[in-house]
C-alpha cells in the first residue's frame, strides 16, 4: 500500500484532470429510493464542462429497464452520455455465444432472481425451467426478494452443484443499500455456490471484461484521462485498480457502516486506512459524497 489517498471536498479538486467519468450508480448516485441533489448537480457540472460520463451499474438487467429505473428516480438520460449495466453484458453473451463456455452452456435455463429480472429472457434462445432438475444452467440475478437469506437458498443451490449446473452471475455484488438498509446481492449467492464447488461465471465489476466494453463505448480513451467514481472497494476500486485507471471512493456508500458515517459525513482517515488494510484495494482519493 502507498500512502493513504487523500479526502476531497468534491470532484473540482481533480475533474481537470479527467475527459472521460465511470459512474457507479446504486451508492454514487442514487440510495435505492431517490438520486442524491449533489450527485445531480455534480453531472451536470461535468456535463456542462465537456467531460463524457459513462454510468457502470452492477444491476442485472439489461440498460432499457436501468434507463427506466434511474429516470424514475430522479436520474433523467441528459445527465449522462452512456450507460452499461452487468445485467446488459450478461444478456449479449447469453444471446451470442461468444466463446465455447457459452456455446456449450445449453438452452435450458434455471433462472434464480425475482420476477422483476424475468424480461433478462427476453431476445434470447432458451427455455426457463421450473425445476432445477431440467436446467442445464443457472442465471443469477440475486435472491427471489429481499427477506430470503443464504440459508433458505442452500438446498437449492446444493441440489445445482450436485448436478454440476454452470452458473451466470449478472451481478458481482455481494450486498447492496436500499434506503439505508442492506439487502443481500447475486454475487453473495454465487460466491456461496462457489463454496459448494459449482462454477460461475461473473459478468460486471471488478471484472475485465466490462471494462473493455466501457473504453469500447468511449472510443478508446487514453486510460490516464478516465476516471471511475464507486462506493465499493471490491468492485468499483478493485477494478479500476485492475484496468489501470484512477478511481474515487464514495465513502458514505456501502462502506459508511464501517466508516461510522452517513452520506456526506467524512470519516476519520485512520479508519479510511484501516479499511484500505482489510480490503487491499485503496483508490485514488476518496470523498464523503459524489458532489462538485
Amino acid at each position: 500500500m502507498t500512502d493513504t489517498p487523500p479526502i476531497l471536498s468534491g470532484l473540482s479538486e481533480l475533474a481537470d484532470d479527467y475527459d472521460a467519468f465511470i459512474l457507479d450508480l446504486w451508492g454514487v448516485l442514487h440510495d435505492g429510493v431517490r438520486a442524491y441533489p449533489e450527485a445531480v448537480e455534480c453531472m451536470r457540472r461535468l456535463k456542462a464542462g465537456g467531460k463524457t460520463l459513462l454510468v457502470l451499474s452492477n444491476a442485472p438487467r439489461q440498460t432499457v429497464h436501468v434507463a427506466r429505473t434511474m429516470e424514475r428516480l430522479g436520474l433523467d438520460g441528459d445527465l449522462y452520455h452512456h450507460l452499461m449495466s452487468s445485467g446488459e453484458d450478461t444478456w449479449r453473451h447469453l444471446r451470442d455465444r461468444p466463446n465455447d463456455w457459452y456455446r456449450e452452456l445449453g438452452r435450458r435455463m434455471y433462472h434464480l432472481g425475482p420476477e422483476r429480472d424475468a424480461n433478462m429472457q427476453e431476445g434470447l434462445d432458451v427455455t426457463r425451467v421450473e425445476d432445477i432438475q431440467f436446467a442445464e444452467f443457472l442465471l443469477n440475478t440475486g435472491p427471489v426478494s429481499a427477506k430470503i437469506d443464504l440459508d433458505a437458498l442452500e438446498p437449492l443451490l446444493r441440489q445445482a452443484a450436485d448436478r454440476e449446473l454452470p452458473m451466470v452471475c449478472a451481478n458481482p455484488d455481494l450486498v447492496v443499500m436500499r434506503g439505508g438498509e442492506r439487502e443481500l446481492c447475486a454475487g453473495a449467492v454465487a460466491r456461496r455456490y462457489e463454496e459448494l464447488d459449482g462454477e460461475v461465471r461473473y459478468h460486471g465489476k471488478p471484472h475485465r471484461g466490462i471494462y473493455d466494453t466501457c473504453f469500447d463505448i468511449l472510443g478508446d480513451p487514453d486510460p490516464a484521462r478516465v476516471l471511475a467514481v464507486g462506493d465499493t472497494l471490491r468492485t468499483d476500486i478493485a477494478g479500476a485498480n485492475a484496468v489501470g485507471i484512477d478511481s474515487v471512493l464514495i465513502t458514505g456508500g456501502i462502506h459508511g457502516e464501517e466508516l461510522k458515517v452517513h452520506m456526506g459525513e467524512t470519516p476519520q482517515p485512520g479508519d479510511l486506512a484501516d479499511l484500505y488494510a482489510r480490503e487491499a484495494q485503496q483508490p485514488t482519493a476518496a470523498m464523503a459524497a459524489f458532489r462538485w
